[in-house]
């Protein structure tokens, strides 16, 4: 396993954790879903296992 999707496992725990506390099934329900910083780096880590780093940064 390569360190993008160690680091996409890591941050997929760390969501679930955080919506398991917040006691919700999907960020979608979460009030602080478009200022998530949390949600961010869970994205931006997605991103960077599907291209492995090859490409520049990804912004919304």
């Amino acid at each position: 396993m390569d360190k993008y999707e160690l680091a996409l496992q890591e941050k997929t725990k760390e969501l679930k954790e955080c919506q398991t506390k917040k006691e919700l099934k999907s960020c979608l329900e979460c009030k602080e879903v478009l200022t998530c910083k949390l949600r961010d780096e869970y994205v931006k880590a997605v991103y960077e296992s599907m291209s492995k780093g090859q490409t520049g940064g990804f912004e919304f």
